[in-house]
């Protein structure tokens, strides 16, 4: 099932936009830019496809949020006459976002965005884990340079 912007209305508890009016194109536009994010990460990490329910589920509450939300604008003050109504808006990106815990229950996550990762060893190496050349030295001290295998400092726990 794909969601559509009846969906979207069920979701915010409000009656369906008429066919054709600018709401209900503004929603599926909506809808269409969620599925697009979605498929690009997809194809970034040369995933498979989702669960089709999870991704109508993150499609409804992306754009479900995105409406709620349509801009950063804090406040909106309409007056008629002698009154007035005001409606505050929480701080919104201006655009359609994936939160992370959705890419996760998606099964699309990027870990690749950490800081960095040192690794001080390595799989391969043929040095104790206390050689000095695991710390930056410029010399080996556990003798696996000379010898192939350790054969200082303790190189029978080895």
């Amino acid at each position: 099932m794909a969601v559509t912007p009846a969906n979207i209305a069920v979701a915010l508890g409000v009656a369906a936009p008429e066919p054709g009016s600018v709401t209900e194109q503004q929603w599926a536009m909506w809808i269409s830019d969620a599925e697009m994010l979605i498929e690009i990460r997809r194809a970034e990490l040369d995933a498979s496809a989702p669960d089709q329910a999870k991704v109508d589920y993150v499609v409804r509450e992306s754009v479900v949020a995105q409406v709620k939300r349509p801009d950063d604008a804090t406040q909106v003050t309409v007056s008629v006459d002698d009154g007035s109504t005001s409606r505050t808006f929480q701080s919104g990106s201006g655009r359609v976002g994936i939160r992370e815990e959705w890419w996760t229950l998606l099964g699309l996550r990027n870990d690749t965005k950490d800081a960095f990762s040192i690794d001080m060893i390595g799989a391969a190496s043929m040095h104790l884990a206390w050689c000095a050349l695991n710390f930056g030295a410029l010399y080996c001290s556990c003798g696996a340079d000379i010898a192939g295998v350790p054969i200082y400092e303790g190189a029978d726990e080895w």
